[in-house]
């Protein structure tokens, strides 16, 4: 059995809406959706680092993949079975960059399941007013969609998102039922010294994109031993406005004085500090590396490192490798730790 045509031509509207605003936003004297607009800025209000610029990158994004060719596409690799009762589905969303938790609320609806969300106290703005056009569209979301405040209650299956302090929580709460538990990740970057100007320019977005802060940002980076900064620091001063963002530059000076209080050794170029440190997640405004000796021993250690790993920025390192500048493009068949979202929801 197919999926229910109308939900996804409702989210094949929601996705032309999306692009339609975006068009408008970036061109000269057009008139745009006005309430959609308010949106943007009301949730650039109430968190900070959610620019205008970056919500629109993620509403851009989701109008991009929101079209009939790609839903189908995507859903034909799956069975459907419209004799299943709908389940409940809880959806604990991470608030870290806008619309993170866009993509389970979309796997569960096109499941045909139900939707109860307890959004992020950080992007709790964006999800209702799309929510609300969707129901527009295809009237009878009305009764597959929830928005919750308090405890969740009356749900069948859950995927929470958080960290990993958090996720001890949610196996504590949720492990009695058929669950998805995220916990941290970040990503990572292979650098060989060969790569050209512009696929280093590239890395920028992958590294500055959301000011780092979601999962699929490069966090780290991998270099050859004795490997020369200068080409990379070069490419990366096509972003040193990003330091005009306050919370950016209060992280970015923090963080440089904390490193050199404790005389560590840092390469830094005014906007962005580089730091040997073999952890994988640096804090906003800091990238750290490690060096390799060889390809080999690099893989095996990826290998080692894959649970705690969204995404490999590399070009020939690989298997399911990501281009330069493509880890905030995701497409929809990209599941977060590369858990199947909606193979779980059909089995329920």
């Amino acid at each position: 059995m197919a999926p229910d045509t109308n939900t996804i031509d409702a989210f094949v509207k929601l996705g032309k809406y999306l692009t339609d605003f975006c068009d408008k936003c970036y061109s000269e004297n057009a008139e745009v959706d006005s309430e959609l607009k308010e949106i943007v800025e009301r949730a650039g209000h109430h968190n900070g680092w959610f620019t205008e610029d970056n919500i629109l990158f993620s509403l851009q994004q989701w109008g991009d993949l929101l079209t009939e060719e790609n839903l189908k596409e995507w859903l034909s690799n799956y069975s459907f079975s419209n004799e299943s009762k709908p389940k409940t589905v809880g959806i604990v969303m991470a608030g870290n960059i806008p619309l993170v938790g866009f993509h389970d609320f979309l796997c569960v609806l096109l499941s045909g399941n139900k939707v109860l969300a307890k959004l992020s106290s950080n992007d709790k703005i964006l999800l209702p007013h799309l929510s609300k056009y969707l129901v527009l569209q295809e009237p009878s979301l009305v009764d597959k969609i929830e928005f919750i405040d308090g405890k969740m209650e009356n749900f069948d299956a859950v995927i929470a998102t958080g960290s990993n302090n958090t996720s001890r929580y949610f196996e504590y709460y949720f492990g009695n039922k058929p669950n998805i538990i995220r916990k941290n990740r970040n990503s990572v970057a292979v650098l060989t010294g060969n790569e050209t100007e512009e696929e280093l320019k590239a890395l920028g977005e992958d590294i500055f994109r959301y000011y780092g802060l979601g999962c699929r940002n490069v966090s780290k980076i991998f270099v050859p031993v004795n490997y020369d900064f200068d080409a990379l620091f070069d490419a990366l001063y096509h972003y040193k406005d990003i330091i005009h963002q306050h919370k950016y530059a209060n992280n970015y000076d923090y963080n440089k004085a904390v490193y050199l209080m404790s005389e560590f050794k840092i390469l830094d170029n005014g906007f962005l500090v580089l730091k040997e440190d073999e952890a994988l997640t640096s804090p906003i405004a800091a990238l750290f590396y490690s060096n390799y000796g060889d390809e080999t021993s690099l893989r095996e250690k990826l290998e080692e490192l894959d649970e705690q790993i969204q995404c490999v920025v590399s070009s020939g390192i690989r298997e399911n490798e990501v281009n330069f500048g493509e880890t905030q493009k995701p497409s929809l068949k990209d599941y977060a730790d590369e858990i199947d979202t909606m193979d779980f929801l059909l089995k329920l």
